[in-house]
């Protein structure tokens, strides 16, 4: 049973995603990290080769939610998972079975494709954890993300 509230993304959705996207920097605490475009995003869902997919939640015909995802793959079960990047719902439908059905649906396309987990990392402090944790998923504290960017990562790429 799927929950008509959820779809896949669309062309015409980028825009308002992009905000939302800006929106979950502004409540991660660090808005002037966030530099997505509408052309970046829609490239990177619907472009020549694309590697990233989304859903989006409506409540009265208004894009209230999204996830974005993408593939991994687990080479010790030999078989491809789902990251997700961002899950997101708006403050004031929070509690509202949103964010569940978002990550079911995605759970959902795991199961449906064969795949072997849903990953997604969590900051320390945000309260979803413990409602991530209601819903089964295990916190992995023996790892720990380690990210290039910016200066650092030109500085590695010249010993390629």
């Amino acid at each position: 049973m799927t929950d008509d509230r959820i779809r896949r993304i669309r062309d015409e959705d980028v825009d308002t995603v992009v905000g939302l996207v800006h929106d979950l920097a502004e409540y991660e605490r660090a808005p002037d990290e966030c530099h997505l475009t509408a052309d970046q995003l829609r490239t990177a869902l619907f472009g020549e080769a694309p590697a990233l997919f989304g859903h989006v939640a409506e409540v009265d015909g208004e894009i209230a939610g999204f996830t974005l995802w993408f593939l991994n793959f687990s080479t010790w079960r030999g078989l491809h998972g789902i990251f997700l990047e961002d899950l997101y719902v708006r403050p004031e439908l929070r509690g509202s079975g949103l964010g569940k059905v978002l990550l079911a649906t995605l759970a959902a396309e795991c199961v449906e494709r064969g795949f072997a987990r849903l990953e997604w990392s969590v900051l320390d402090w945000n309260p979803a954890t413990e409602f991530y944790q209601a819903l089964g998923a295990v916190p992995q504290d023996e790892w720990t993300v380690n990210r290039l960017t910016d200066d650092a990562l030109t500085t590695l790429a010249t010993h390629a």
